[in-house]
């Protein structure tokens, strides 16, 4: 097994190597093995995946729950993960560090601090959602090994897609000491190709969302540098779920399990044997 400085240091220098790669999001130890077992380069939890499978919504885990989740995807496979720490869990700065310093001795190759204290109430004034940054960038560069800190500008998320204060926003963060800059819920071409080119570090952009159709070869040409899916993964497992539950629960068929994944198919891959 690699070290997390080895780990760390692989995960950075992914976000540098002239095309995008796929990052995608497990929300449990088995998703995270599938998702290695694959070929995928490097991880990411869910905040959302994570809380669905525990039967509870979004940004109902709390602090400690998320950081023990995101230390058994850690140990579950050989890959870097980057964690969705959320809002940093709290308004100030320090709840911001303190949450990275914690992070950090999970395991993980990286983490993302949002500028929201909720979707709802909309993002921090721009100042403090900058000072929330800067404060978890002194905590990362004081650490002994290579962590990928990044901002995420929520305005599209929490229904305010203003493409001008989301630049300005990730500018700010990317000068208080960001390494990855990240505006989730941009759809366009056009929006995604303005991102990239006002800012000088890596661009993370998210697929899966709805209005977003753009390839990995596309997003890729656009100079985006890494592409997650957020909950997506888990949402398509969800609906395949509820689909099979209905037709039961609707017309007494069992048509859903031809779509199943064969069950020797499944024990191979997380046994660790590859075909």
């Amino acid at each position: 097994m690699r070290s997390q400085a080895e780990k760390g240091s692989a995960f950075y220098a992914l976000h540098r190597r002239g095309a995008a790669f796929l990052i995608p999001n497990p929300w449990d130890i088995g998703t995270a093995r599938l998702l290695a077992h694959l070929g995928f380069e490097a991880l990411a939890t869910t905040s959302a995946g994570y809380a669905f499978s525990a039967g509870l919504p979004d940004g109902a885990i709390g602090r400690d729950a998320s950081l023990a989740h995101a230390a058994a995807l850690v140990a579950a496979t050989d890959l870097p993960v980057s964690a969705d720490l959320e809002n940093g869990f709290g308004d100030a700065p320090e709840d911001a560090a303190e949450t990275i310093r914690l992070a950090a001795t999970t395991g993980l190759a990286g983490g993302s601090i949002e500028d929201v204290s909720s979707h709802e109430k909309g993002p921090y004034e721009l100042a403090h959602a900058a000072d929330r940054i800067r404060a978890a960038a002194e905590v990362v560069r004081g650490l002994p090994f290579r962590f990928t800190l990044t901002a995420r500008a929520e305005n599209y998320i929490a229904g305010r897609p203003d493409l001008k204060d989301t630049i300005a926003r990730l500018q700010a963060f990317q000068e208080a000491g960001a390494d990855v800059l990240y505006a989730p819920g941009l759809a366009s071409r056009e929006d995604i190709a303005t991102v990239v080119r006002s800012v000088d570090r890596p661009v993370n952009v998210v697929m899966g969302l709805q209005g977003a159709q753009l390839s990995v070869a596309e997003l890729s040409a656009l100079g985006v540098a890494r592409i997650s899916v957020g909950s997506a993964l888990a949402r398509a497992a969800y609906g395949a779920f509820l689909r099979g539950a209905r037709e039961m629960l609707d017309t007494g068929a069992f048509e859903f399990a031809k779509d199943g994944v064969p069950y020797r198919e499944i024990m191979t891959m997380l046994s660790g044997e590859r075909s």
